[in-house]
């Protein structure tokens, strides 16, 4: 099933607007998770793939999810972390973008520390294999096909993935469903169960 029909693209680059943002004082000395924030029980080591941000999903995973043939780009030294922006060969107006967070060492703490200030969207989900995980977004995007979400690696990690649906399905089903879609298949590459 192509995620493409769900969802898939972010609005070309990542942005650092939608990135967590880091809140004033030391990051080290801040403790986390924060208040009312959900642990990590099993934090995941993302080294390896921050180095090649575009092994978070395998060739397998990313045409099962455009449904088709994809071009992936690599940008290890992104403003907001290591990133990977998938985009079908097709051009449906579909992307992808992983993101490793380096914008702090707060983890999900700094997204639930920014909501109803940076984030106008935030919305608890359930969690993707066994990791908490939120939705978030300066504004809320889904109605263009946007959704932006946050899966916790480890209590000062996340891996953020941003999902556009193609332009013919914009509308016709919840982008950040498909994120979450998306979250699971990482999630599974990161733990090495591809």
């Amino acid at each position: 099933m192509s995620l493409v029909a769900c969802s898939p693209q972010t609005s070309g680059t990542e942005s650092p607007a939608n990135t967590p943002s880091s809140p004033a004082g030391s990051d080290t000395e801040q403790q986390v998770p924060g208040p009312g924030v959900p642990k990590v029980d099993t934090p995941i080591d993302t080294g390896r793939f921050e180095s090649a941000p575009c092994s978070a999903l395998t060739d397998a995973q990313a045409t099962e999810l455009f449904g088709g043939q994809f071009v992936a780009k690599p940008d290890p030294q992104a403003p907001a972390g290591p990133t990977c922006n998938w985009t079908p060969a097709d051009l449906t107006g579909a992307s992808l973008n992983v993101i490793f967070s380096k914008v702090d060492r707060l983890g999900l703490t700094s997204v639930y520390q920014a909501k109803g200030t940076t984030y106008k969207l935030f919305e608890v989900l359930a969690p993707i294999a066994d990791h908490p995980a939120v939705a978030y977004g300066t504004s809320d995007f889904r109605a263009t096909g946007v959704c932006s979400i946050a899966v916790g690696t480890s209590d000062r990690s996340t891996v953020d993935i941003t999902v556009t649906q193609s332009r013919g399905n914009i509308g016709k089903n919840d982008p950040c469903v498909a994120a979450q879609t998306v979250g699971s298949k990482v999630l599974a590459t990161l733990k090495g169960g591809s």
